[in-house]
């Protein structure tokens, strides 16, 4: 609905006219005519009969209320100099900004201030042009003199400001963006857990919603089960706060990546960072690993895994797995089922193995029936181990780098616009759970490494990215089912 009032305002700024008083005119009403006064200046105008002399009688009168008087009586009357041009606004207001811009006038354009800050209370622009249509909208109001146009904007009281304007070419336009924010939240949820509501400027401002636990305050363990997706409040109902967990196939809730619960396997490692930990404070990396496979006969070989090839290469997620010019033996628990020429379609709760054909060591010595097994040695071994990705800080340093994690330039998780989560610690000890409003995982490391993280994750995002307090969904205000989760209680 305000967006469509402001629409309305938008389509009725071509009549609007700018009062005297913000052009430092003083008026009065005197025999029957309305006279505008400036230092030594006067001029008249006469109801029915229109301006006098010297003004054309015929310009627009002015109009109620204040006195608003258009641009053409202003110019007659030398109070806008021939040499400053014209500039019409525009604006859009939404509940936690307010942005105008100037429509330039072609030819050339005098300097325009570019700048960015933060105020207590007034935003203060200045336009080196005559500003004939200031819309009519709570906290603005505009100032007049002949070198431009001051425009003011008070935000709404208990907000925090910040600003910025810069230009914008083809066709050539300035824009002043005024942003207000409700001030930082801090609520105390447990002895040593607090959750803090705050924005953080990219320059437009970011929600970020934090639970933050104190140094040796917490424990964590991963939660869910693969295969399977349910609400994260589900996951673990005991729980004091919940965050999603890693990257799943959507189709089959087939967990993607290294998922270690108790020292026990849920997932082999697919080839990104995970979050690695013994019970301590985390750490992220990309967790090595040793694979092999052993045939009935105890013969093993080396494998590579999934994102990491190699000349014989297990693959356990579905999905099309080989490439041409090699086989795939696909085997169901350690049992082969049969051998097909790549690419293989693998079906959900099997495995494969992947060789080029021809390989005299491979080419029909296995049948249906025979066993073959995968082994993963995790190097060091892990307690508690969820992979996601990508790394975002390491060591107190931007360490944000998806290509060499495997995701495509143009992949959605990347550079989709959207609602993340992320998991960070400080050199300190705290632990954050964290998610944010609409950004891409880039900008989020950027703020998490300046609010002072020494390590962070992001972890599934988008539609997945929930955090839950106490049971209770407390960002975003919708909640998706998913496959895993990281689990929070009070130690």
């Amino acid at each position: 609905m305000r967006r469509l009032i402001a629409l309305a305002l938008l389509s009725g700024l071509a009549l609007a006219q700018v009062p005297a008083a913000w052009l430092g005119l003083e008026v009065r009403e005197q025999e029957g005519a309305v006279v505008f006064r400036k230092g030594a200046l006067a001029f008249s105008y006469v109801p029915g009969l229109g301006w006098t002399a010297p003004l054309d009688p015929a310009l627009p009168p002015p109009r109620s209320p204040d006195y608003r008087l258009d641009e053409r009586v202003l110019r007659a009357a030398g109070l806008i100099p021939e040499t400053l041009a014209s500039a019409r606004l525009r604006y859009r207001l939404a509940p936690d900004r307010l942005r105008l811009v100037l429509d330039l006038p072609p030819g050339p354009a005098p300097e325009l201030p570019r700048a960015e800050g933060e105020s207590p209370g007034w935003f203060t622009f200045y336009a080196p042009y005559f500003v004939p249509n200031p819309p009519d909208l709570d906290g603005l109001a505009f100032r007049y003199d002949e070198r431009g146009t001051e425009i003011r904007f008070l935000a709404p009281e208990g907000r925090v400001y910040r600003w910025r304007t810069f230009e914008l070419g083809a066709p050539a336009r300035f824009v002043m963006d005024a942003y207000f924010v409700p001030p930082p939240r801090v609520q105390r949820v447990a002895p040593g857990f607090e959750l803090r509501r705050e924005y953080v400027w990219t320059p437009e401002p970011l929600e970020l919603v934090r639970l933050v636990a104190a140094p040796g305050a917490w424990r964590m363990r991963p939660v869910g089960t693969p295969g399977r997706r349910a609400k994260l409040n589900a996951l673990a109902p005991g729980a004091l706060a919940v965050l999603n967990g890693g990257y799943y196939d959507p189709k089959t809730a087939t967990p993607i990546g290294l998922w270690v619960v108790d020292g026990v396997p849920r997932s082999l490692p697919y080839g990104r960072s995970a979050l690695m930990w013994d019970g301590g404070l985390p750490q992220a990396a990309v967790p090595k690993f040793e694979a092999w496979v052993e045939t009935g006969s105890g013969e093993r070989y080396r494998v590579g895994l999934n994102r990491w090839p190699a000349r014989l290469t297990a693959h356990t997620l579905p999905g099309r797995v080989g490439r041409k010019g090699e086989n795939v033996i696909v085997v169901e628990g350690d049992r082969v089922v049969h051998t097909y020429p790549a690419p293989v379609d693998l079906e959900p709760g099997r495995w494969a193995l992947s060789y080029p054909d021809g390989d005299a060591d491979w080419t029909g010595r296995l049948r249906p029936g025979n066993r073959l097994s995968l082994y993963v040695n995790l190097d060091p071994p892990v307690r508690y181990a969820l992979e996601a990705g990508p790394l975002l800080v390491q060591a107190g340093r931007l360490a944000y780098h998806p290509a060499a994690e495997g995701f495509a330039a143009d992949a959605p998780q990347i550079t989709k616009v959207t609602y993340q989560a992320a998991v960070a610690w400080t050199r300190e000890g705290e632990l954050w759970f964290v998610t944010s409003g609409k950004t891409t995982p880039g900008v989020l490391a950027e703020q998490l490494r300046t609010l002072g993280a020494w390590g962070a994750i992001r972890m599934d995002s988008g539609g997945s990215a929930q955090l839950y307090l106490q049971g209770t969904l407390v960002f975003p205000a919708r909640e998706r089912p998913v496959v895993s989760g990281l689990a929070l209680w009070p130690r």
